[in-house]
């Protein structure tokens, strides 16, 4: 892949919901072209926080066939939409890089059939929401986006410079990921199923229930040969508690916006691994099956 960054490199962002457009208008705020991907069309991106209102113009591509060759692009579009993306993802040089910001475990897995280029999974610690199409609220984190330790990770972290996102590279990625997992399935099942923000997790019973997510997360971690012991699981949990209550999540989003959501990606994975390793995941399965149940 490219490891080389020209200060002007464009960039095709491929979802431009709350999270792509935040990382859309990080690039564009450094510098990049960014073309938005999408039926849809957006001629800037948006960002409202604490610091105000900020704005950086776009380019829009309708179709793949619109699209103006780039090395780099940016996929933050829900899992189970990324079967969607393969004609975009195909235009990506073997030489190029995705930047994978998307939930879940398995983004490389997920991405890599689709493309050519490197796929670049990336955490992110960030905590947005869609007031409009191209226009999203974020809330500070005191993170940004956590990116392997290689050579894709490291060019990414070079693409953002100067964007004012901070980009972590980790030397275990499937520690910090699993750890990340950890999160997903406590707020985003959690929320989505009572409707709450994070202040959700001040109800006694909700933090026992999210205690027991994390230790079974952490357990079938530790059986698919991640260091997650159980002391960390509940220090991740002690952290959510302790965030801003007023932050919501990307499944309350979806649930309240009647957009399908992405619960077999983050607590499937667990129950699945649970059960290939004949680990006791009773809650997990339990809240798995009870977000299946919401009406749809």
């Amino acid at each position: 892949m490219v490891t080389t960054i020209n200060p002007t490199e464009p960039v095709a962002l491929i979802g431009a919901g709350a999270l792509g457009t935040l990382l859309g208008h990080h690039l564009a705020r450094a510098g990049h072209p960014v073309i938005v991907c999408g039926r849809s069309e957006v001629d800037r991106l948006v960002v409202t926080d604490e610091t105000g209102r900020r704005e950086e113009p776009v380019k829009w591509a309708a179709t793949p066939a619109d699209l103006p060759a780039v090395r780099w692009a940016v996929l933050a579009v829900k899992i189970g939409a990324t079967p969607s993306t393969a004609e975009w993802l195909a235009r990506l040089p073997a030489d190029g890089g995705v930047l994978v910001a998307q939930n879940g475990i398995d983004q490389r897995e997920r991405v890599s059939p689709l493309t050519a280029a490197t796929v670049v999974p990336a955490l992110a610690w960030l905590n947005c929401e869609l007031v409009a199409p191209g226009h999203t609220r974020s809330r500070t984190t005191g993170r940004g986006i956590v990116v392997p330790d290689d050579d894709g990770g490291r060019a990414v972290a070079r693409l953002y410079d100067g964007s004012g996102l901070v980009v972590e590279t980790s030397p275990d990625l499937p520690l910090a990921s699993w750890e990340k997992l950890i999160i997903n399935v406590v707020a985003n099942s959690l929320t989505a199923l009572t409707g709450r923000r994070m202040e959700m997790l001040g109800d006694p019973a909700l933090r026992a229930i999210a205690m027991d997510l994390a230790a079974e997360t952490a357990s079938v971690a530790r059986a698919a040969g991640v260091a997650l012991t159980g002391t960390r699981a509940r220090e991740i949990v002690e952290w959510l508690a302790g965030t801003d209550p007023g932050l919501t999540t990307s499944m309350l989003q979806d649930r309240q916006a009647g957009r399908p959501l992405e619960h077999d990606g983050l607590l499937g994975p667990v129950v699945t691994l649970a059960g290939k390793h004949g680990i006791p995941a009773p809650v997990t399965t339990t809240i798995l099956r009870l977000l299946h149940g919401l009406p749809r």
